[in-house]
């Protein structure tokens, strides 16, 4: 926790410093926030535009907002400095397919167990942690919740009663019968709700996506193909018809939200690219037809690698546990090589683990960035996946991504150089959001 002044210097009675630390120490979110400049001074500054990191080491922001990028000749008298050492400084980073509502790795059990209350409360620690890991802004790419707890989480946020991470996203995925956003494992004679919406044709699309509008989503997610998490599907499967995805891409674009199209198959990616979705997320199929539309029609790739990589464990039983060995053994390989192509050609690849939920360590995230560097990307190149491509695929790039002067104030810290070993971004040990201090060693 940053303290703008220290003790002695606030001239109040003994009992009110105890009282101040007692309070600081219940209310972890509780942060100080100062209309004057804060001079952050370090031994680096990677800025998520430049191809090295600067040479300039100070950044000033004053309110929520960065003022001036240089060197110690530029920190004004009356700054409050905070002097982190041989640090790197770096924009805060973006997790573009996130999941915070999914608690238990069995999530759609976990689905039909707990109320969407409960969901909300697991979601809200998971992304405080995530915060406080360095994730100072998150795409929720639907979840498994009846109702539209993601939209209240954002709310609280928004409206300040606690400090929390830039959330967007979609509410739901949408799914067909049977597809990977439904329960496929009970009696036919069980009515339950499925964790996806589930749409047949092409009038249950279009309404669900103004249900999904309606009700705070401000992305689509579209199941268009089979999944590997989920049972009783196969992700080599194309699930949406060329006509009910067709009339999901018209209906969001007359609604002005974008569609993010869940798609492992070829075929299933390669419709979806063609037929104007913004994102691809797990690609795990592309070719290099794949690889030249996306590249022709500026859609990003979201590969999430790693989370095949955490369930590649024999401690780890999923009901499609199977599913996800058969991939880790003979697909992996492949996959990575076409992301390596697919960067090289010139898609835009974003960083999102797929992950999320309270039961994950959230310093996991940043280990997206190392299969990214595995498959092919330069540390440089895996940072800025996570910060300025990211920021550009929310549409969020005027604002957020990169350190500049008129940008939002979100801001990490690690103790080392991330270039020379990229799991230093496990160890974020500073974290500013909004201009706020919420983390300080």
């Amino acid at each position: 926790m940053f303290f703008p002044h220290t003790f002695s210097s606030l001239k109040m009675p003994l009992s009110a410093h105890w009282a101040l630390l007692l309070c600081l120490c219940l209310n972890p979110s509780l942060v100080f926030a100062s209309d004057s400049i804060t001079a952050l001074v370090a031994g680096r500054i990677i800025d998520g535009r430049h191809s090295k990191a600067l040479s300039n080491t100070v950044i000033l922001t004053k309110d929520n907002k960065i003022v001036a990028i240089g060197n110690r000749e530029i920190i004004p008298e009356n700054a409050q400095v905070i002097d982190l050492g041989d640090a790197t400084l770096l924009p805060g980073l973006i997790d573009t397919h996130i999941h915070p509502l999914m608690h238990g790795d069995d999530y759609q059990a976990r689905h039909l167990e707990t109320s969407s209350a409960y969901k909300t409360l697991k979601a809200f620690k998971s992304t405080q942690a995530l915060l406080q890991a360095g994730w100072t802004s998150l795409r929720v790419m639907g979840t498994n919740d009846v109702f539209y707890g993601f939209r209240d989480l954002r709310r609280v946020y928004d409206e300040g009663l606690f400090v929390g991470p830039r959330i967007t996203g979609a509410g739901h995925y949408l799914s067909i019968t049977g597809g990977g956003g439904d329960i496929n494992y009970l009696s036919p004679e069980q009515k339950v709700h499925a964790d996806g919406l589930i749409v047949d044709g092409p009038d249950e699309v279009r309404k669900a996506i103004r249900r999904e509008v309606k009700f705070g989503s401000d992305w689509i997610k579209l199941l268009v193909t089979g999944a590997f998490m989920s049972v009783g599907d196969n992700p080599r499967n194309v699930a949406f018809s060329a006509e009910e995805l067709k009339v999901a891409m018209e209906e969001a674009k007359r609604l002005n939200v974008p569609v993010a199209a869940h798609a492992h198959a070829t075929a299933g990616i390669n419709m979806a690219v063609k037929a104007g979705a913004r994102s691809i997320e797990h690609g795990t199929y592309l070719d290099d037809e794949s690889i030249r539309l996306m590249k022709k029609h500026g859609t990003f790739l979201v590969p999430t690698i790693y989370v095949g990589d955490y369930y590649n464990d024999e401690s780890q039983a999923l009901r499609a546990q199977d599913k996800n060995d058969h991939y880790s053994n003979n697909i992996r390989s492949t996959f990575l090589r076409q992301v390596g192509k697919a960067h090289k050609a010139g898609v835009k690849i974003a960083v999102g683990l797929d992950l999320g939920g309270e039961q994950y360590n959230p310093t996991l995230s940043a280990r997206e960035l190392a299969v990214l560097i595995e498959a092919g990307m330069s540390p440089m190149e895996a940072v800025q996946a996570a910060t300025r491509v990211g920021a550009e695929l929310l549409g969020w790039d005027h604002k957020l991504g990169v350190l500049a002067p008129g940008m939002l104030a979100d801001i990490i810290a690690v103790a080392g150089n991330p270039l020379k070993d990229i799991s230093e971004l496990e160890r974020v040990n500073f974290v500013m959001i909004d201009g706020k201090i919420v983390k300080q060693p």
